[in-house]
C-alpha cells in the first residue's frame, strides 16, 4: 500500500496516478530524464503526451498517407494530432467543440478541423476523406457519444483507438450488425501502449 509519512492511504488513478503534492511511484514506472530539463514539461510525458503520442503510433499504427482523425482537442487529443503527424499522416482532422483548442490544434499539425458544435462530427470526415471515412479514428474523449462517432467515422477496414478513459458506469448501445458488417479494428490504448525505455529515448 501507498502511503503519506503520516500514514494516510494514497489510491492511485490507473494504478500510478500523480494528480497530488506527494505519491510513491515504484521504479518500474520511473524514467530518468535529464536533470536540466524543465519538471512542468518532462512531466506531461508520463501521462498525456505518452497516451495521445502512442495512441497515434504504437495503438493506431498510422502510417504515411493515412488519413487520421482525432475527436476531442485536449492535452492527449493533441498528443495524439503530434504523433499521427510525426507518423506521416497525410489528413489530419481535429474534432472539437471549442474552437480555441481547434485553433490549437492546427498548431500542432491537423490539416483540418471540424466544430461538431455546428456540423455532424461523421459526416464531416467522411467528407473530408472522400466519402469514405478516416483509415484511425481516436477518441481521446471517452464517451460513448464520441465512441459511436469514431465507430461510424472510419473507413469500413479503419481502426478505432479509444484512449479517453471512460467512467465505469458508461455503456455504448448499438447495433450487432453494424459491428458485424464493418471490418477493422476496435482498441483501447493505454498510456498509449508506451514502453518509457523503448520510446523515451
Amino acid at each position: 500500500k501507498m502511503t503519506l509519512d503520516d500514514g494516510t492511504e494514497l489510491s492511485p488513478a490507473l494504478g500510478i496516478g500523480a494528480f497530488a503534492d506527494k505519491t510513491l511511484v515504484h521504479e518500474g514506472q520511473c524514467t530518468k530524464v535529464d536533470p536540466e530539463s524543465d519538471p512542468a514539461v518532462v512531466g506531461l510525458l508520463g501521462c498525456g503526451v505518452m497516451a495521445g503520442l502512442g495512441a497515434a503510433m504504437n495503438t493506431g499504427n498510422v502510417s504515411r498517407g493515412d488519413s487520421v482523425a482525432v475527436i476531442g482537442c485536449g492535452g492527449v487529443g493533441d498528443a495524439a494530432i503530434a504523433g499521427a503527424r510525426l507518423a506521416g499522416a497525410s489528413t489530419i482532422i481535429a474534432v472539437d467543440r471549442d474552437q480555441g483548442k481547434l485553433d490549437w490544434a492546427l498548431d500542432l499539425g491537423a490539416t483540418h478541423t471540424v466544430d461538431a458544435s455546428q456540423v455532424d462530427a461523421v459526416a464531416a470526415v467522411q467528407e473530408l476523406t472522400g466519402g469514405f471515412g478516416a483509415d484511425v479514428v481516436i477518441d481521446a474523449v471517452g464517451r460513448p457519444e464520441t465512441w459511436k462517432q469514431a465507430f461510424y467515422a472510419r473507413d469500413l477496414a479503419g481502426t478505432v483507438v479509444l484512449v479517453g478513459v471512460p467512467t465505469p458506469e458508461m455503456t455504448v448501445e448499438m447495433p450487432l450488425i453494424d459491428f458485424f458488417s464493418r471490418g477493422g479494428s476496435l482498441k483501447s490504448s493505454w498510456y498509449g501502449d508506451c514502453l518509457p525505455e523503448r520510446d523515451f529515448p
